[in-house]
């Protein structure tokens, strides 16, 4: 089992960038900065009307690890997994969690609760609780992944 480093300095930039991310596309653009919208906004039958701030974010998205590197001489660390298979059940069931809770975990999570959304406060706290439960189960229970 691999033991994730503790971060506390990184992981305090990395929220205060999404936040301020988050407030810049508030301010201007008058839109909430959640992932999944955004990358609807880049597909049809919604494409015709993406405007260029929903393409400029999602580049800065993929551009953030090249400006970290570049700002801090040293690589970004960032586990993914060796498994096609484990990353593809994955995103299927954090697609499923998208459209039951009507958005995913930067909407409900960074721009809901910042509004006190009732919506978003329920959703977090289940997307919260399964995340925990399926760390629990994998390292205590199953004791891995049995398919990584």
């Amino acid at each position: 089992m691999t033991v994730t480093p503790f971060t506390p300095l990184e992981s305090l930039a990395g929220g205060a960038l999404i936040g301020a991310s988050a407030v810049l596309l508030l301010f201007t653009t008058g839109r909430l900065a959640g992932i999944s919208g955004i990358v609807r906004r880049l597909l049809p039958p919604y494409a015709a009307s993406a405007p260029l701030e929903a393409a400029a974010f999602i580049a800065a998205l993929f551009a953030s690890p090249f400006v970290w590197t570049l700002a801090t001489g040293g690589p970004v660390h960032q586990t993914v997994t060796p498994s096609l298979s484990l990353a593809v059940v994955a995103g299927l069931l954090v697609g499923a969690g998208v459209f039951a809770a009507r958005g995913c975990t930067s909407g409900h999570g960074v721009c809901g609760l910042a509004r006190l959304s009732r919506r978003s406060i329920v959703a977090t706290a289940v997307f919260m609780a399964t995340a925990a439960a399926t760390v629990y189960a994998v390292r205590h229970v199953i004791g891995g992944w049995p398919w990584a």
